[in-house]
């Protein structure tokens, strides 16, 4: 684990600089090495760094933009990533961007509690679908860890705050990080606790499915985002924590599809490049096709070997310099997310280990596959 993650409360109230270049790269592979994709934020702040010229022009379309697959960092969490080399590009290029994580693709519930005391509001939004009587005096719910203890003390749990089997994070607003891993394939959404449609409690946001979460150890002007007591995992999210997000409209509507990526051969026939830019798409994204149908079948389908038949082709593409070994990847990564979300790990294993038995055999123009 980085260095910088065993920062201790006392030493980060004094730390008020953007991490260094070694910092934040430590990090940001520290975060990969658990599965969970990264992308950087801009030097000092909580945003995400800002897109090349070309993506800042007005109706610009991020779903059908290559500059992912060229390895830049445009578009925020969309552009992710695991890849190591990509990784050290990014932060070597950029010393002082920080790191953040996609929390969807991680397969990551993170509770963020707010810590701003302010009056409290109509007492029907303290705790969305809770009625609290109006005999309760509700004047001293001042911030999201009240709201949260006090959710918690109804259903008879442990308030989250004080989960010491999980990764909880200091911000350096005086708030908290509390992260869960996901224990199935449910695309829990985000919300913030000001909302008056998705929200768990008041004063207390969900980072989930189209959103991100600062890493750990990251230093911004504000402060460093600092861990708290020794866990440094994510915890299964607990059963009762999943019923109330369930309750309070963190899932999809039933009608609403999952987001799939964008059509293969829509991709390809932008990145394929010589005069077997026909053929490369033809072939890779028939075997695209069957990693995607997995989607539909939770087990027994050949995910596996779906996945590498699709690598070893790709490999074999880019080996004939049919489309570029980079773009590849990219594209069997995001299809093998959309079919086995959460599996991210094992999936680019698959997919390194395909590519690479495919490169020593170029498919040429015509070559059987």
């Amino acid at each position: 684990m980085p260095a910088d993650l065993r920062v201790s409360p006392s030493d980060a109230t004094t730390a008020h600089r953007p991490a260094s270049v070694a910092g934040s790269l430590a990090i940001a592979k520290w975060c990969a090495s658990h599965g969970w994709p990264v992308h950087p934020l801009a030097p000092g702040k909580k945003t995400p760094a800002a897109n090349c010229p070309e993506c800042r022009q007005q109706g610009h379309d991020r779903r059908t933009c290559l500059c992912r697959a060229a390895g830049r960092w445009c578009h925020g969490f969309h552009a992710a990533t695991l890849d190591t080399n990509r990784i050290q590009h990014w932060w070597s290029q950029s010393p002082q961007m920080g790191v953040a994580i996609a929390c969807g693709p991680a397969n990551l519930v993170v509770i963020d509690i707010d810590a701003h005391p302010t009056p409290a509001p109509p007492r029907d939004r303290l705790l969305p679908g809770i009625a609290i009587a109006d005999d309760i005096d509700v004047s001293a719910m001042t911030t999201g860890f009240h709201t949260l203890a006090v959710l918690a003390a109804l259903r008879n749990q442990q308030d989250p705050a004080t989960d010491a089997n999980t990764l909880r994070v200091r911000t350096p607003s005086g708030g908290m990080h509390i992260w869960y891993r996901a224990t199935d394939a449910r695309r829990w959404q985000c919300s913030t606790g000001s909302s008056t449609g998705r929200a768990l409690a008041w004063q207390v946001d969900v980072r989930a499915e189209g959103g991100y979460i600062i890493a750990p150890g990251t230093t911004t002007t504000a402060g460093t985002y600092t861990p708290v007591g020794p866990t440094r995992t994510p915890a299964p999210l607990p059963q009762w924590l999943a019923q109330e997000l369930e309750r309070t409209n963190h899932l999809p509507a039933a009608h609403i599809p999952a987001p799939r990526p964008v059509p293969a051969r829509a991709r390809l026939a932008v990145v394929a490049a010589g005069g077997g830019a026909a053929h490369a798409t033809r072939a890779l994204s028939t075997v695209l096709a069957e990693v995607t149908a997995c989607a539909a079948v939770t087990e027994g389908a050949g995910f596996s070997e779906k996945l590498n038949r699709a690598a070893y082709t790709a490999g074999g593409l880019a080996a004939a310099g049919h489309i570029s070994h980079e773009a590849a990847e990219q594209i069997l990564q995001e299809t093998a997310d959309y079919a086995r979300p959460g599996q991210e790990r094992r999936s680019t294993q698959i997919i390194r280990s395909g590519m690479a038995a495919g490169s020593r055999k170029p498919l040429r123009t015509g070559s059987r596959l």
